[in-house]
């Protein structure tokens, strides 16, 4: 954990950047970046997860009824602790589509014959004063996209706590 939290600390944009300005720029390379940075956090939503259900009194029961652990991590605590990483799964989408469309921006995303949302942001900031419009349709697209995939996690996070539920 302590590694994770090393990761954690430094900017999310900024590691990024570091590591595709060392492997180079591509669609594989900046996957790698972007798992490099956003894995810090599912780690710890996992163990947070792993941690809280450990303690509950039916793994308690599960045990004292002899059940080995085994079977306890694969029926109780996998089953249970599924729901916040699919949560935190989607909210992640939205900040991987902003850190992906920032690295085109500058230069170091996907290569332009591929259209990527950045590198159209980018292309157009060249007419921004002579035809402004080229810049809204990327990034209200990219807005969209982000918003409407934080409000998809934000119902799943709703349909998947059971303390929501009353």
């Amino acid at each position: 954990m302590r590694v994770m939290d090393i990761f954690s600390s430094i900017p999310t944009i900024l590691l990024a950047l570091a590591i595709v300005a060392a492997l180079g720029t591509g669609a594989f390379n900046i996957c790698i970046a972007i798992f490099m940075t956003r894995v810090t956090f599912f780690v710890r939503v996992v163990r947070s997860s792993v941690l809280g259900i450990a303690d509950m009194e039916f793994i308690e029961a599960a045990r004292a009824g002899g059940t080995s652990t085994c079977r306890i991590i694969t029926h109780h605590v996998l089953p249970n602790a599924i729901g916040p990483l699919i949560v935190q799964s989607t909210m992640n989408v939205a900040i991987i589509i902003l850190v992906a469309a920032s690295m085109s921006f500058l230069g170091l995303g996907i290569a332009p014959p591929q259209p990527e949302w950045g590198a159209l942001l980018s292309e157009a900031k060249e007419f921004l004063r002579t035809a402004p419009h080229l810049m809204v349709p990327p990034g209200v697209l990219i807005c969209l996209a982000s918003f409407s995939i934080c409000v998809l996690g934000d119902g799943l996070r709703d349909a998947l706590d059971p303390r929501l539920k009353n």
